[in-house]
This record gives structure tokens, C-alpha cells and sequence, in this order.
């Protein structure tokens, strides 16, 4: 279960495990065997990790014999915007950020976190992207709707789930996303995005982050698109080194990003802590066996 939790702090943790177990209800995540379906990996908001304590260096990464995403691993953007209520821009600096990312020396720090044998990941492309428009089926959405919409978007257009693919949904402005129907655990009272699987479907989850307390601090591009971005590299990241919960994670169940979340470099004059391809982007680090630390740029 540890292994399951985003930056719960100790005291935070076992109301975490007691309000995360949810059934899927749409008909694709309810023909996947319950055993297949894992617990979302939450990344809290930073106002609960200053709640409780915190301790993200306590201990390196251990591997635990589950699969990472090996080789070039693919990204797609699913944008269900029912009435496209974004910041003009949005989807296009979210895609240009996936076509940026899989060169990054922050990315070439995933080398070091390999499988059984001996692969790991190297790159990531941008795959593709779809705007759906289909209205909401309730609000908030819940955790199986997601799951529906990812199957939505595999059957619309002819994607697959594979142990290379990962599979974004981001929602539009204002919508709030529930892990279940308790409404316990949301993007407006717990978390900023999280990372899951149904099957051998790898998925995350990204609701609007400029809605919700998932803020940066800063804004290189002028856009709500650089909160988003930064918690999309987060569990980009986290998906590639621990895509179903059994890779690459501490003692304390923190995966790779959880370990520096809310953690950036020095800013520069743009506002950003990186430069990849010429555009900036504020993104968190990340964590560095070898360093024994947190780092923008891998070994």
C-alpha cells in the first residue's frame, strides 16, 4: 500500500489508505480483474505537505521488481474540454512541452532506474493529441470517468494500451476530479494530478492545475499551461520509472518525483528553471540515487 501514496506525510498517511480503494464503473475498467486496477499515486497540494511532516531525503530509491517504461516511452494528450473553457495557448504549449521533454537532461536522470534486466527509460515522444468534446458526465468527474475517457479516446482513435504508452487527460478550467463518490480526495481539497493504470492501460490524470492549489510561483510562458506543465512532468516522470506501483520507490513509498515535489532550480530572467529545445518551462526536480539528492539534470 505504501508504495501507492503520492507525498503523504505520516500523519496524513492512514486517512490516505482508508478513503483510496474505489470501483471503476465504466464497462472497459469493470471487464479488468479488481486485482489489475491500482490505487491513483496522488500528488498533494502544497498546502497539505506544509500541513504535516515531510521528509523527502531520508532515503535513496530501491528497485522492487515491477516493470519500468523501457526505451522511448509515448506520450498522448487527451483534452476533453466539453465547451473549451482553457487559456488560449493551453493545449499547444502542453504539447509542445511533450515534444521537449524526452531530450531533457532531466529525463536522461530516468537512465539510472532500470528493470530486472537491465533496461530503462531513455526518451519520450509526443505520440499524438485529441480534443474531445463530449459534455461531463457529472462534476465533479470521478476517477472511473477518466478511466472511461482514456478507453473513449483508445476506441475513437485507434491508439493501444502498451507498456510504452502513457495516456494524459487533461480537463478544462473549473473542473474538479474525485478519486470516488465519497468525494474524499479531489483536485480541490487534496490533489494537483495522479498516475494510475487499469489493465495494462497506463493513464494520468491532469485537471486544470490553475484551478486548484497546484502553483509554481512563477510563469515563463504567461500562461495557466506552466502550472499544468509542471505537475505533468511529475507524473511523467513518476510513469516512466514506476508505471504500475512496483519499480522504483523509497522506504516510505516515494516515487521519483515525490521525493522533490514542489522543488525547483534557480529561476532565470523568464521564469523558468529549464531551457529545452529554446522555450521555458518551470518543472520540479527530481530524485538522483547517485546524487543522493535532487537534480534538474541526470548523471
Amino acid at each position: 500500500m505504501k508504495k501507492q501514496l503520492f507525498p503523504c506525510l505520516s500523519l496524513f498517511m492512514f486517512t490516505v489508505m482508508t478513503i483510496m480503494a474505489f470501483t471503476p464503473t465504466t464497462a472497459s475498467a469493470a471487464s479488468v480483474s479488481a486485482t489489475s486496477i491500482r490505487k491513483p499515486h496522488l500528488l498533494l497540494h502544497q498546502s497539505l505537505m506544509k500541513a504535516t511532516p515531510f521528509i523527502p531525503l531520508a532515503s535513496n530509491m530501491t528497485y522492487h521488481g515491477g516493470p519500468v517504461m523501457t526505451g522511448t516511452a509515448n506520450a498522448y494528450a487527451i483534452f476533453w474540454e466539453p465547451t473549451g473553457n482553457v487559456a488560449t495557448n493551453y493545449n499547444s504549449l502542453i504539447q509542445r512541452y511533450f515534444g521537449d521533454i524526452g531530450g531533457s537532461s532531466l529525463y536522461h536522470n530516468n537512465i539510472q532506474y532500470t528493470n530486472s534486466g537491465g533496461g530503462y527509460a531513455s526518451n519520450a515522444t509526443f505520440a499524438g493529441s485529441w480534443v474531445d468534446t463530449r459534455a461531463y458526465p457529472r462534476s465533479p468527474l470521478l476517477d472511473s470517468d477518466i478511466q472511461g475517457e482514456v478507453s473513449h479516446a483508445l476506441s475513437s482513435r485507434g491508439w493501444r494500451s502498451s507498456s510504452s504508452n502513457l495516456f494524459f487527460v487533461f480537463t478544462q478550467r473549473g473542473e474538479n476530479i474525485c478519486i470516488d463518490s465519497s468525494h474524499s480526495q479531489c483536485a480541490s481539497n487534496t490533489f494537483c494530478a495522479y498516475h494510475s493504470n487499469f489493465g495494462s492501460t497506463l493513464y494520468a490524470t491532469m485537471p486544470y492545475a490553475a484551478s486548484f492549489s497546484c502553483n509554481p510561483g512563477h510563469s515563463p510562458n504567461n500562461n495557466d499551461a506552466d502550472q499544468t506543465i509542471n505537475v505533468t512532468s511529475h507524473e511523467q516522470i513518476e510513469a516512466a520509472t514506476d508505471p504500475q506501483g512496483n519499480a522504483w520507490y523509497d522506504s516510505t513509498g516515494y516515487e521519483i518525483g515525490d521525493k522533490c515535489a514542489w522543488i525547483f532550480g534557480s529561476i532565470n530572467s523568464s521564469g523558468g528553471d529549464v531551457v529545452w529545445n529554446g522555450h521555458n518551462y518551470i518543472v520540479q526536480k527530481e530524485w538522483d540515487n547517485k546524487a543522493r539528492g535532487c537534480v534538474l539534470s541526470g548523471p
